[in-house]
């Protein structure tokens, strides 16, 4: 195995360290194969993250290993790559990357990230964000063509309230739509025009979108508005996702919407139709838009239901039992299969919707909890909140606590 290989990318050297590393290991796709991809679609892929900071979302052990997340940009880099200085609600700073060009990409993809996942902001103006960003979250059992016909309503809306719509599959279950838009807001307006979307977007098609913030009160798809918060961030366009199918987070034209499947978009397919057509996103950048409908829209509509400030201050609406918090989703899973082993006439209730898998947000890494909804179990069969299955702590051993920067 060769154990490094320099290229040249846009007149620089990166050096990508074992090379021939199997990323995709049923695809026999290797860390240049990714590289090259990243490469070979590279005026798409800086489209989404030019100018951007950027967590860094590090495979180092594969795409069968929980990735773990790296604000601030390795000590050791190369001169030429850019960082900029974010401040976290914790009151903590972090130099976070700015991608600039080809090469800064190449550099970043040999750290680990299999997508690249950029903040709406520019490193110039860190405070206004320059993309409202959509992203439909269909709860279990709901089958793709009902993403697509909200992500149709999505885009009605965006253009009525004067914004471009720009589709793109998410490369996991759900679907994005993005609007830039003039970075005169500040992301609590950003957040409460893209809240207003999803009430929007759930007025129009109540029977299959929902804008419901507590995740055991909803149905259909979700119109996710909070990938709209300061400090999150959402998978770019043409990111390859770890998936054993790499599929890619698309970008899409409209037209091309109606019928489209996300097992479509794979690395090599995306390749290739990136060859024969381009990028559809290519006048992204000439359509940025206005705020202020959406936010007469919101003063119309009036507040809407607030989202959770500290735990322990609701008492949920349904009949929930907690099953599991785990380190990586399959030990939660496994936990949730040890339940319903214990309870085999009630887990025979349940319907897809009622197991709430949250994918929770550590300081450098994902955990999951997860819950059941007993909403279709009578009343005489509910069984009480029993000892967790897994009772991981992720704050356990960390001086600074619940830390978000």
């Amino acid at each position: 195995m060769v154990a490094s290989q320099v290229i040249e990318v846009a007149g620089r050297e990166v050096t990508i360290t074992n090379p021939d590393k199997l990323v995709f290991p049923l695809l026999g796709f290797t860390k240049m194969d990714l590289v090259e991809y990243y490469l070979s679609v590279a005026d798409g892929a800086l489209r989404g993250v030019v100018g951007r900071p950027m967590i860094l979302k590090r495979f180092v052990k594969g795409i069968d290993e929980e990735a773990f997340f790296q604000k601030r940009a390795p000590t050791k880099r190369p001169e030429w790559v850019e960082t900029a200085t974010l401040r976290y609600r914790s009151g903590t700073t972090a130099d976070e990357v700015v991608v600039r060009d080809a090469a800064a990409l190449a550099w970043v993809v040999n750290l680990g990230c299999i997508d690249l996942n950029p903040h709406p902001v520019q490193a110039d103006d860190l405070d206004h964000p320059d993309e409202l960003r959509i992203d439909l979250d269909p709860v279990p059992g709901v089958d793709w063509p009902q993403i697509v016909d909200v992500a149709v309503v999505a885009k009605e809306v965006l253009e009525d309230y004067g914004l471009t719509a720009w589709p793109k599959t998410s490369g996991s279950r759900g679907f994005h739509v993005y609007a830039r838009i003039e970075p005169r807001w500040p992301f609590r307006q950003v957040r409460l025009a893209a809240e207003t979307v999803a009430r929007e977007v759930e007025n129009r098609a109540p029977e299959i979108a929902t804008s419901k913030w507590w995740k055991e009160e909803r149905h259909g798809v979700f119109v996710d508005f909070n990938q709209n918060a300061k400090d999150r961030t959402v998978a770019a366009a043409y990111s390859v996702r770890p998936t054993p199918d790499a599929r890619v987070s698309t970008p899409l034209a409209w037209e091309d919407v109606i019928g489209c499947r996300p097992e479509d978009y794979t690395l090599a397919a995306v390749l290739e139709r990136y060859a024969d057509v381009g990028d559809p996103w290519q006048g992204i950048d000439d359509a940025s838009g206005t705020l202020d409908g959406l936010l007469d829209l919101a003063a119309r509509l009036g507040p809407a239901e607030k989202p959770p400030k500290g735990v322990g201050r609701r008492q949920p609406t349904m009949p929930l039992v907690e099953i599991a918090r785990a380190k990586t989703k399959r030990e939660a899973l496994d936990g949730l299969d040890r339940w319903k082993a214990r309870h085999p006439d009630v887990a025979a209730l349940l319907e897809p919707a009622d197991v709430l898998v949250d994918g929770m947000r550590g300081r450098s890494s994902l955990w999951y909890r997860i819950r059941v909804n007993l909403q279709h179990v009578p009343d005489a069969q509910r069984p009480r909140q029993e000892e967790l299955e897994v009772d991981y702590d992720p704050w356990a051993n960390t001086p600074l606590g619940r830390d978000s920067g």
